[in-house]
């Protein structure tokens, strides 16, 4: 029997087989992890054959899965690229971006309206991916990262630097307060709570984990009451403000939640640490030649945020900048 594939069903399928991995699949094409696992079922089913042999902690392509894959990949990208084609024959101009899946969440989409008011003209693309400088793709224009100041990119522009914070939700601060949770009051009483740690394999993330932050406050030994492992920043936002436990959070990404009293940081800023690595602006088509100007106006504007974020997390590498903040 004859029938098309849902288009939908195949870009879920390239995403889970580009980065083996369902959850971050489902944050690229800003979907729930069931939605893709269902959309991964409808595929198998229709195309007749297991496509992902899926373990307790790994998946991985099938012959059949890859014998897909080798089709489906070029096709979407020739797809994308006649849309692009099309869509610059109209008039419409394209900014393309990249950045990681947490940061695009926490940091950029929550601002993206501010620019979409001001430059309503323009169509955004955003990819989410770790990589510094992400190959093939040409027509990328800018990417946003995150790394060791010494991995940045030439022509890298750095944002503000990395501080981290250990943070509960409101409802959680709100029953220590009444006694009704074990106390926060410093930072040994962890031992009573669940700490929410980000399970990250990139070298640099060590410094960004509770082991690192524990260790500088003299307490290398301390045991909480469990553990709680997540892949991705935003995961662990999301359960500290279910009062899930106390999350180590990356206080760039999170002072706006932190103003709005949504979480709260139990041991104040004597809490905070700072980390080595820094976020970044990193320009990619054309480098070394003048960007297009909606290239410009995005990279200008994200610059300002970024002053903004430097101020309110008091960026202290960057100290010149701070007798712009009030």
């Amino acid at each position: 029997m004859h029938r098309p594939i849902a288009l939908g069903w195949l870009r879920s399928f390239e995403a889970v087989a580009r980065h083996l991995n369902f959850s971050a699949a489902a944050e690229e094409l800003h979907l729930t992890q069931p939605a893709i696992s269902r959309q991964i079922k409808g595929l198998e089913e229709d195309v007749g054959a297991a496509l992902f042999a899926r373990g307790t902690r790994h998946v991985a392509l099938t012959a059949a899965g890859q014998q897909l894959l080798r089709a489906v990949a070029p096709s979407l990208q020739r797809l994308d690229a006649t849309v692009r084609q099309i869509r610059m024959a109209q008039g419409r101009n394209q900014i393309q971006l990249t950045t990681f899946a947490s940061f695009g969440s926490l940091w950029l989409m929550p601002r993206l309206p501010d620019f979409e008011r001001l430059h309503p003209e323009l169509d955004i693309r955003i990819t989410a991916t770790d990589a510094l400088v992400p190959e093939g793709d040409p027509e990328l224009d800018v990417a946003l990262r995150h790394c060791l100041p010494e991995r940045a990119p030439p022509g890298a522009l750095r944002l503000f630097g990395e501080v981290l914070a250990p943070v509960i939700g409101r409802g959680l601060a709100q029953a220590v307060a009444a006694g009704q949770a074990p106390p926060l009051r410093v930072p040994a009483d962890l031992s009573a709570h669940t700490l929410i740690e980000m399970d990250d394999s990139h070298a640099h993330s060590v410094d960004l984990s509770w082991p690192s932050w524990l260790a500088e406050k003299g307490l290398e030994h301390l045991a909480p009451r469990r553990w709680l492992s997540m892949n991705f920043t935003h995961q662990q936002v999301q359960l500290a403000l279910a009062g899930q436990g106390v999350a180590l959070a990356r206080l760039p990404m999170i002072h706006e939640v932190l103003a709005r009293g949504e979480l709260v940081e139990p041991f104040g800023p004597a809490g905070r640490h700072w980390a080595r690595t820094a976020y970044w602006l990193v320009p990619l088509a054309g480098m070394g030649a003048r960007p297009r100007p909606e290239v410009r106006w995005f990279c200008d504007w994200v610059v300002a945020q970024a002053e903004r974020t430097r101020c309110a997390i008091r960026d202290e590498p960057e100290a010149d900048t701070l007798a712009h903040c009030d």
